[in-house]
């Protein structure tokens, strides 16, 4: 019954993966469960895994989502990659390798969560900005600066 699933879902987003594959491909089911567990996506159905706006949803109440958005240029849209990062650094780690390697979003990223560094491009883990504001947030984020001079940098190991 769609009202019961929507109900359901409403309280625990994850319910979502017990709904009919009809119901899961019912936009307002599946906004109403990635709007109250981002990763409910996952049992979205194929459709409204591409659709930007289930995706950016999913995304501002949890970045990880990022990893069951199933079109690539979702992955590579800018908007929904920086929603994702700055409320989970981690989702760096599925976006665009051209998105990795974009200042802004980098610097979103370990702003959120400092070792999300480790998914950043090599040019950014080697620029001292993005790693000191790493660090600033974990300093367990060194390990994943690239550049040699950085780690024998006084300021940044201090």
């Amino acid at each position: 019954d769609r009202e019961v699933v929507l109900a359901a879902v409403k309280q625990n987003g994850y319910a979502l993966q017990y709904a009919s594959m009809e119901l899961r491909a019912d936009r307002e089911i599946v906004l109403a469960a990635v709007q109250q567990s981002g990763v409910a996506l996952e049992y979205a159905s194929q459709e409204l895994r591409s659709e930007r706006e289930i995706v950016l949803a999913a995304m501002e109440q949890n970045g990880e989502a990022l990893r069951y958005g199933s079109a690539d240029e979702l992955k590579a849209d800018r908007e929904v990659v920086l929603a994702a990062v700055k409320q989970n650094g981690y989702a760096l780690q599925y976006a665009s390798m051209e998105l990795r390697a974009d200042r802004e979003i980098v610097l979103a990223a370990v702003q959120q969560s400092g070792v999300a560094l480790e998914y950043a491009s090599q040019e950014l883990r080697s620029e001292r900005e993005i790693v000191l504001a790493a660090m600033e947030q974990n300093g367990e984020a060194l390990r994943y600066g690239s550049a040699d001079e950085l780690k024998a940098d006084r300021e940044v190991v201090l």
